[in-house]
């Protein structure tokens, strides 16, 4: 059939549930009217197909359109950006539907839903949305096949089967390329859909900050380490560094963004870990200090915080090396004072004449710093996550008034009193510990692991960290916030079904941890799988080989697989065996002779209607031979190869003497 005919019910049929499966995983982030709109024009193709309804005509399909339009506009203010487009594609997927008339339609209609199968992952790319995926994409090769096979068009289940079976024979293809095929950058750059929903740190901190950031049980970033996993009291993941204080808020210096590479010195044993971060929409990444190998994307600043040149948008992998007892700017004296000491002209004066008292009394900043958290210990402070309102002089308020606070209360409080006594101190933002599973022997950090804690710069040491949560809360810091909270009964409050409430259910827990493993696993080997890791996996099967070498390797290997995959296809050596296809070529050797032979690609049918059209005497012994070819070919028939010899026999008898003596 031409691309101008008619469609199949089989066809629509597939065409209609694979609309509903692509839209499905759209859902999460389509306005509302779309599921209308499909609702409506399925209807009217349905009743269309029933003869009960016409096609749209062109002042409909413009309505359609504008309104379409309209309703992008409405709900995402714009025609333009990733969001909006995705809804213009999925509301032009919907709409083409009512106006399908030819096979040619169907085709347009079939290639924009693959489309928008792809576009979903831009929202969701988990193993669960890969594997939902396989949906749609079989509903869209069945209405394909639904096209081109006419014997299908009453067989829904027969062109679903055949669908998966192609599905089946292309994978080995599909790994082929994802192994081998070279892993590039994206030619452009899209924004992150606002439909995603991103959490984690800001760029500044103030009072309150963290506390929100508590009650999320989203996941942050996952990390494998080379060797043992140190305890969780040594992992400070940096994230910011923050040197600006305006009486409210902590902010990045300025000056922290430049170009300048930090001064540190190696000491200790280094770490070794690969990072799986979650989009963040921000160009930070986590690591442990101090970062000497990280990813080719990114540098270490001069904040010691690692930034990537793009914001993370999709799940990350890296690998660090990192060198936790390292000194970080030992003699860097005049950049440490010029950004760290500085303060707003008045408030907090309680504070301020505090931080003058521990001077006399302390001159040396480790006996300074000891001091301070000698009175969070000893002194009846409280680690909480419902602090209550300190006032307008914040530090003030907290340190002498509610001395109850969350792990920004005592940073930022700590900060204060060391710049107060004149030691350069900043605050650190990041995340603190995290959950060990030893299913996989990697560890989660989720978001309410978030932390802030202080650095303090002494001449000849460098930054020296000091954490005041841990001695107001040693739990926090050696088991989680989870036991740090416990008496109080807040971890997660705001989440009662999160499973992560329930960890000390050991069979859900174990549930938990071991489905996270098979995530891990999706993200390590499948979306984690870029450029550095391709290039690792080739340098562990080929060696040294030379560059043109390894090429001539891949591509010889994947061609011999697809001669393979050929021969196992096409089963060459069976033809010679195949008695109906024998058939089939005596029956072309008898017409040949009066100037009938098949043209390429010209099937068996249309070949026998030709025949009768030209040999119109013969016409009906040709029609009874092509008809039972056509049975045991393709209609499931049981072979019978006398049969089809005996319609070969009436055909040669019923055709002129002249023409079978060849």
């Amino acid at each position: 059939m031409s691309a101008a005919q008619g469609i199949p019910r089989v066809a629509l049929t597939w065409l209609l549930v694979a609309q509903a499966v692509v839209i499905i995983p759209h859902l999460g982030h389509l306005p509302l009217w779309i599921v209308g709109l499909w609702l409506g024009c399925a209807w009217w193709r349905v009743q269309v197909f029933r003869m009960r309804a016409n096609y749209p005509n062109g002042v409909a399909k413009l309505a359609l359109v504008a309104a379409a339009g309209l309703g992008v506009w409405y709900s995402r203010g714009s025609l333009i950006g990733l969001d909006a487009g995705v809804v213009l594609l999925i509301a032009a997927f919907v709409i083409k539907l009512v106006e399908l008339k030819t096979r040619r339609d169907a085709w347009v209609l079939i290639l924009l839903g693959f489309f928008a199968v792809v576009t979903s992952y831009l929202f969701e790319d988990g193993i669960l949305a890969a594997a939902f995926s396989v949906l749609p994409v079989m509903a869209l090769l069945a209405a394909l096949i639904g096209l081109q096979q006419s014997s299908f068009a009453t067989r829904p289940g027969s062109t679903l089967r055949l669908a998966g079976a192609l599905l089946l024979q292309a994978l080995p293809l599909m790994l082929l390329l994802f192994v081998l095929f070279p892993r590039m950058g994206p030619l452009w750059s899209l924004p992150m859909p606002s439909g995603k929903s991103i959490t984690g740190l800001s760029d500044s901190m103030s009072p309150g900050d963290m506390v929100e950031l508590s009650q999320s049980t989203e996941l942050a970033f996952r990390v494998g380490f080379e060797g043992t996993t140190p305890p969780r009291a040594q992992l400070y993941w940096r994230a910011l560094t923050l040197e600006n204080f305006d009486g409210e808020r902590w902010t990045q210096a300025v000056r922290a963004s430049g170009s300048r590479e930090p001064q540190w010195q190696r000491r200790g044993t280094p770490l070794k870990y690969q990072v799986i971060m979650e989009p963040s929409d921000r160009r930070w990444l986590f690591a442990l200090d101090v970062v000497q190998n990280g990813p080719g994307d990114a540098r270490l600043m001069g904040d010691f915080r690692l930034e990537r040149r793009d914001p993370v948008q999709q799940s990350y992998l890296y690998s660090a090396t990192s060198w936790p007892a390292a000194l970080l700017e030992p003699g860097d004296s005049r950049r440490a004072g010029r950004l760290n000491l500085g303060l707003p002209l008045s408030g907090n004066p309680r504070a301020r004449a505090w931080a003058r008292e521990l001077r006399e009394h302390y001159p040396q900043p480790s006996e300074l710093v000891q001091a301070v958290l000698r009175q969070f210990r000893e002194q009846p402070y409280r680690y909480t996550l419902k602090p209550p309102a300190t006032g307008a002089q914040r530090i003030d308020g907290f340190l002498f008034d509610t001395r109850s606070g969350f792990c920004e209360h005592y940073a930022g409080a700590t900060a204060f009193v060391l710049r107060a006594a004149g030691i350069p101190a900043r605050v650190v933002t990041g995340y603190q510990g995290g959950e060990v599973n030893p299913s996989g022997n990697y560890v989660l950090v989720h978001q309410f692991d978030a932390h802030a804690w202080v650095e303090y710069w002494q001449a000849g040491i460098g930054w020296t960290r000091v954490d005041p949560t841990g001695a107001v809360s040693p739990e926090r810091i050696e088991q989680g916030l989870e036991q740090a909270m416990s008496a109080e009964g807040s971890f997660l409050a705001d989440n009662p079904f999160s499973p992560l409430r329930y960890r000390g259910v050991g069979l859900l827990n174990e549930l938990r941890l071991a489905w996270d493993q098979v995530n891990y696993g999706w993200q390590r080997w499948v979306l984690g799988y870029q450029g550095d890791q391709q290039g690792e996996l080739f340098r562990r099967w080929f060696g040294g080989l030379d560059s043109p070498w390894v090429a001539l390797l891949l591509v010889g290997g994947g061609a011999l697989l697809l001669a393979g995959l050929a021969l196992w296809l096409f089963k060459p050596w069976r033809r010679d065996r195949d008695a109906q296809l024998r058939s089939f070529e005596h029956f072309e050797r008898l017409l040949a002779p009066h100037g009938l032979r098949r043209d390429a690609g010209e099937g068996h049918r249309d070949f026998a209607r030709r025949a009768m059209l030209a040999l119109p005497a013969q016409a009906e012994p040709i029609r009874r031979y092509s008809e039972a070819f056509e049975r045991q070919r393709y209609a499931g028939e049981a072979p019978d190869p006398p049969r089809l010899r005996g319609h070969l026999a009436r055909l040669r008898r019923a055709l002129p003497w002249r023409w079978r003596r060849h």
